[in-house]
């Protein structure tokens, strides 16, 4: 009897990791996965968006012509967007747009969108939010 459990619990060993081994497939396609080499000292020269968001806007005259709102990422676009609010007066008419944000410059610390004026901004189509 011993002889035959002994057999049963090696049996059963034997089935337990034949099942671990073998390779897993999942469902679906399959997933790649391609890393990118960052260089961490290059990187931190860059603005967080922490401190983008909520900065003011200039042009190249040096008037301030809307708020950085927020940044935007979306799945197909490999270009951040930032939503500028424009115009208004403590949130009382105020506008968003969108421009791309490698339209915006960073002169003597500050967020520059060469070319724009309020007026120019204020054509822009109006963003909103999704919910």
């Amino acid at each position: 009897m011993n002889m035959m459990r002994s057999m049963k619990i090696f049996t059963g060993a034997v089935l337990i990791t034949a099942a671990l081994s073998a390779p897993a497939f999942s469902q679906g396609a399959p997933q790649t996965l391609s890393l990118t080499k960052v260089d961490p000292a290059t990187l931190a020269t860059g603005y967080r968006t922490s401190k983008v968001v909520g900065s003011a806007v200039y042009n190249a005259a040096n008037e301030k012509v809307g708020t950085i709102d927020d940044l935007i990422v979306t799945p197909g676009d490999k270009v951040p967007f930032a939503v500028l609010s424009v115009g208004g007066f403590l949130g009382v008419g105020t506008k968003y747009v969108v421009v791309p944000s490698n339209a915006l410059e960073v002169r003597d610390n500050k967020m520059v969108l060469p070319g724009a004026t309020k007026e120019s901004l204020k054509a822009l189509p109006d963003f909103k939010y999704a919910k």
